[in-house]
């Protein structure tokens, strides 16, 4: 029998594509356990403002470090400056982004179920084609019309059963909307930042906003000493938070786009609430009813249509 030839050691590397996919699909999977990690962190007695004031906090000090150590490793390229109206734009965006998003998403989350709220977050990129035509008068297609119509209905079956059975209440689903509904107007208008500045430039830029403005929410709120004083398990689920559900998935998505481009990262991710789903069922205990599950079959088919756009 002929000896095998050795194997290339190139054999194994993946292919810019390849790569591209895999990062978009852990991105995605870090976003997806943040309400699985958040849900955790209630059981111990912690409230929203306290629990986002910690994930931000430390999302900030792992942006810090990493800034350190890429300015160590390597000499820093030329920073060019960010003109006032886009400083203007900056701090707008930041606060509606990663500020309001996320406050009204972690009150949700309170009476909210994680498989739910995921799935109502996956709604975005329907507002943000709404939105768009309401303020820039970007045409809807008859196939656009009906794919957010198929979206919304998929979601009413979801929802309408959790009512029922206390897997969610009108107040703690007003905040999960409020908070997409947040989020898509950040998304609507920071295009023309992000091309001026860079992504990854915006995105730490707005999360040091966020992080400001939630510290500053927290002073006025609470006594600081509540932030050092919370068991142990809240700061372990505050750090997982804020590096394998914020952080990490950031500059995966970014390496990705590089990679692929956005149009294929964004499909790549939107396996995101089905792993949320999968999360909460196995560790939160939660569950959807065979008739919820084609909710979430025909939702992510209707985002899915409107993606294509």
């Amino acid at each position: 029998m002929p000896d095998t030839p050795p194997a290339s050691p190139h054999a194994s590397r993946l292919s810019p594509q390849q790569l591209g996919l895999l990062l978009a699909f852990l991105s995605a999977t870090g976003f997806a356990t943040k309400a699985v990690f958040v849900k955790l962190a209630y059981r111990h007695g912690v409230d929203a403002v306290t629990l986002l004031t910690l994930r931000l906090g430390f999302a900030l000090m792992l942006i810090v470090l990493w800034r350190g150590l890429r300015q160590w490793r390597a000499s820093a390229a030329p920073v060019t400056p960010i003109s006032r109206s886009d400083l203007g734009r900056l701090l707008l965006l930041g606060l509606l982004g990663y500020y309001l998003a996320s406050l009204f998403d972690f009150i949700g989350l309170t009476t909210v179920s994680a498989s739910i709220e995921r799935l109502v977050l996956y709604l975005y990129p329907t507002l943000t084609v709404l939105l768009s035509a309401l303020f820039f008068g970007t045409p809807i297609t008859r196939r656009m019309i009906g794919a957010l119509v198929l979206t919304y209905i998929g979601i009413t079956v979801v929802i309408a059963p959790g009512l029922a059975d206390a897997h969610a209440d009108i107040a703690g689903l007003a905040w999960i909307v409020a908070s997409t509904v947040a989020f898509a107007l950040y998304l609507t208008f920071s295009p023309g930042v992000i091309k001026r500045i860079g992504s990854m430039r915006f995105t730490e830029a707005a999360l040091t906003v966020s992080g400001v403005a939630m510290f500053i929410q927290f002073a006025l709120t609470r006594p600081i000493s509540t932030l050092v004083t919370q068991p142990l398990p809240v700061y372990g689920y505050a750090l997982i938070t804020a590096l394998v559900a914020t952080v990490l998935p950031i500059w995966m998505m970014a390496a990705a786009m590089a990679r692929i481009g956005a149009g294929r990262a964004a499909v790549a991710g939107s396996i995101g609430p089905i792993i949320t789903i999968i999360l909460s069922l196995g560790i939160l205990d939660e569950s959807l009813s065979p008739l919820q599950w084609l909710g979430v079959a025909v939702v992510m088919a209707g985002v899915t249509l409107i993606g294509k756009r």
